[in-house]
């Protein structure tokens, strides 16, 4: 292939997410040619798909300043800072006017089915890194194109790949067929669809994170709303034992929503709207002779049936379209070899990950970046906050600034409900240890904010 020069060619982001779009302001900042590439319909895409959940950060530390920078001539204004945007927030007032100053830098309806060296598949080390990155589209019209590009940067999230209800990892015997009364996503009990379907009925909630305490706590408020919410009722299956770490940081968290949703789910909990089994390792979902599910344990365990399942186990990164370049990703977390030592959950919460940048998410292929959640792997203490400061670390590196890119320009938060996992099979203390005086705080937020 005669290809062009790479300096010649735009830097392909793919993802039009928060992470995305700003990693697309700060190199317009640098005076390199982004190309951002969503496979949505519009920005945001998986955002919009958590709508409904309240972020755990405020306005003020979830919007970009190379973003803001760029959003400031279109005569957009800056939310108040210490209020908290909704996913929905965030998507219309933010992401879409970013999207917009962006303009034809933005391509939707673009999914990304492959990246590759011209002329070189991942065998191949002749003049490999003077080569451009290819980049295969699908089209939302089912058409084909590629595109070249100097480098990649890979913000497509992780959205799209919810772990499974098995606690070996893999889907549990039966879950495939099942899937009519199982959800991987916090459910949106204002939508009257979406609240008849868990209303008076018995839900098991797979999870321990953040995401399973906003599904909790909204089954709790759907409890307590009267009405044919009367009866409506929560099962938290937990893998491992509950801790008094379990429900986050509490009133010591510095980021107080973050802190306030593991309350009010203690709380869920405590006054009777949810039963807690612990040390619960699903194997099986099976149907009873009416129909509904019974999840089944590693050890024989049966629980009691339920109507609904909603999974919240966390989520992976779909590494199937790089393939063909040189990765070099941690054999647990599937987080570039560099980055995992940092966010270990197994050592880790949010505010213990040290801010990083380019030389941490480098990999033997030289000019591709995986950021944002992507970078995380399955680990699941991602704040938006410490994705921009990736972005901006990866741009200045592209630009040739290494002294900025090298430079740490954060400072995170502590504690919380995103923390180390502890001992896996760490026993339940008891009831006593597990009281809660203050539950007044907002109740529902995203580890993802």
């Amino acid at each position: 292939m005669n290809a062009p020069a790479t300096t010649d060619l735009p830097v392909v982001v793919i993802g039009a997410g928060p992470i995305g779009l700003a990693a697309a302001a700060h190199l317009v900042d640098r005076d390199i040619e982004p190309l951002v590439l969503e496979a949505g319909a519009t920005a945001g895409a998986a955002v919009r798909g958590w709508a409904h959940v309240r972020l755990f950060s405020t306005w003020g530390e979830v919007v970009d300043r190379a973003a803001e920078k760029l959003l400031a001539p279109t005569g957009w204004t800056h939310p108040d800072p210490a209020s908290y945007p909704s996913g929905g927030d965030w998507a219309e007032q933010y992401l879409q006017p970013l999207a917009h100053a962006l303009g034809e830098r933005v391509r939707l309806d673009s999914r990304v089915t492959g990246v590759s060296r011209a002329g070189r598949d991942r065998i191949v080390d002749a003049n490999r890194d003077q080569q451009p990155f290819v980049v295969r589209i699908a089209r939302a019209d089912g058409r084909e194109e590629q595109i070249l590009a100097r480098a990649v940067i890979d913000a497509s999230g992780t959205w799209a790949t919810p772990g499974p209800a098995g606690a070996c990892g893999l889907p549990a015997l039966g879950e495939g067929a099942a899937a009519d009364r199982i959800t991987y996503r916090v459910p949106d009990i204002g939508d009257p669809a979406v609240r008849a379907r868990y209303a008076g009925r018995r839900t098991a909630v797979i999870g321990s994170g953040a995401s399973a305490f906003t599904a909790l706590v909204h089954l709790a408020a759907l409890a307590g709303s009267g009405g044919n919410g009367e009866g409506t009722k929560g099962v938290w299956v937990v893998r491992r034992g509950i801790s008094g770490s379990t429900f986050g940081g509490g009133s010591a968290d510095q980021l107080p929503a973050r802190g306030a949703l593991g309350l009010v789910a203690k709380a869920a909990v405590d006054e009777g709207h949810a039963d807690a089994v612990t040390g619960f390792r699903t194997e099986a979902i099976e149907r009873d002779t009416d129909g509904r599910l019974v999840l089944v344990a590693e050890d024989g365990r049966r629980l009691d049936a339920v109507d609904e399942v909603i999974v919240l186990t966390g989520l992976r990164p779909d590494l199937g379209f790089l393939g063909e370049l040189r990765l070099r990703l941690d054999e647990r977390l599937q987080a570039p070899a560099g980055l995992a030592p940092l966010i270990d959950p197994n050592q880790h919460s949010c505010g213990t990950v040290y801010p990083h940048g380019h030389r941490e998410l480098s990999h033997p292929e030289q000019g591709i970046h995986l950021v944002g959640m992507k970078s995380y792997g399955r680990a699941p203490t991602f704040l938006a906050m410490t994705g921009y400061e990736q972005v901006r670390s990866v741009a200045a590196a592209l630009a040739g600034d290494l002294e900025a890119a090298d430079r740490v320009e954060l400072a995170l938060p502590e504690t919380g409900v995103c923390g180390g996992a502890g001992l896996f099979d760490t026993p339940a203390p008891s009831a006593a240890a597990l009281a809660v005086t203050d539950v007044s705080a907002p109740a529902s937020g995203c580890c993802g904010s």
